[in-house]
């Protein structure tokens, strides 16, 4: 069964989409099969995948609202080699139109059901707010991976984060969890990034990434490409963390399932 994962923060200009594209595309390098969902009405993943937002047939607009399936809008030619359901300005009507709408936090949970075995991860780009398209994505999703600069003010809004997924939890979705936090865009040469990376560690424990995502001018860059980083430079550093990164991410998912084996073992 694949897992879906929820990049997210409601604090804005962390690195989610950055994350989101570069994660798919070193998952999809190790020959996982990988979809990549666009929530956010701005399109950057969409844009960043090589697709241009304004010229697709369908994004999460018709996956949400008129409920197409994932094969009608799904885009399978992508510079990331993942497969893609894009975003732009028309998914912004589908916040509104799904406030009417009955079970309105399923629709996506819902949608992604009949394809879920069919790919090794969903990745879900979130919008940089906590709206019914981001509740959508935590419904679906099975864990969150919280991108996060290491400054004060990012720490406040982890704490404002993990109240909100505490509730959702409680609400629509008893195992959604913290897949990790990822710290990025870090100077190690800051003492203030420094300082509180030191203070994610003591207080998340393993769940803080060991990957350690750096200030890097071809992450920046990339984007304007049309391009995942380790297909516009894949010796930058930038690529390097990220492939890093999707190498924890399965080690730990590997070591999740065979937990889960030994368990249901000793149980039956």
């Amino acid at each position: 069964m694949g897992k879906i994962i929820a990049i997210a923060n409601q604090k804005g200009g962390v690195g989610k989409t950055t994350t989101a594209v570069n994660l798919a595309a070193s998952l999809a390098a190790t020959k996982r099969k990988v979809l990549l969902i666009d929530l956010d009405p701005q399109g950057n993943a969409t844009m960043a995948s090589g697709v241009d937002k304004y010229n697709v047939h369908a994004t999460c607009y018709e996956l949400l609202v008129e409920e197409q399936s994932v094969e009608q809008v799904v885009i399978k030619e992508t510079s990331g080699l993942y497969h893609l359901i894009s975003a732009n300005a028309d998914v912004t009507a589908a916040e509104i139109k799904l406030m009417g709408v009955f079970a309105r936090e399923q629709r996506l949970k819902s949608a992604l059901a009949p394809v879920k075995d069919f790919y090794d991860f969903i990745i879900i780009d979130c919008p940089p707010s906590l709206n019914m398209l981001t509740v959508n994505a935590m419904t679906a999703a099975d864990s969150v991976l919280v991108p996060m600069q290491c400054e004060y003010y990012a720490l406040e809004g982890l704490t404002a984060l993990m109240d909100t997924i505490t509730k959702l939890t409680s609400v629509v979705n008893d195992k959604l969890h913290i897949e990790g936090i990822l710290r990025t865009m870090y100077d190690p040469r800051n003492r203030l990034a420094n300082d509180v990376s030191e203070q994610l560690k003591r207080h998340f424990g393993d769940k803080v990434y060991r990957s350690v995502i750096p200030r890097n001018v071809r992450l920046a860059e990339a984007p304007s490409f049309g391009t995942p980083a380790m297909y516009y430079d894949k010796s930058s550093t930038g690529a390097k963390a990220y492939l890093a990164l999707a190498g924890e991410v399965l080690r730990k998912n590997d070591a999740a399932k065979k937990a889960q084996k030994a368990t249901a073992s000793v149980a039956n």
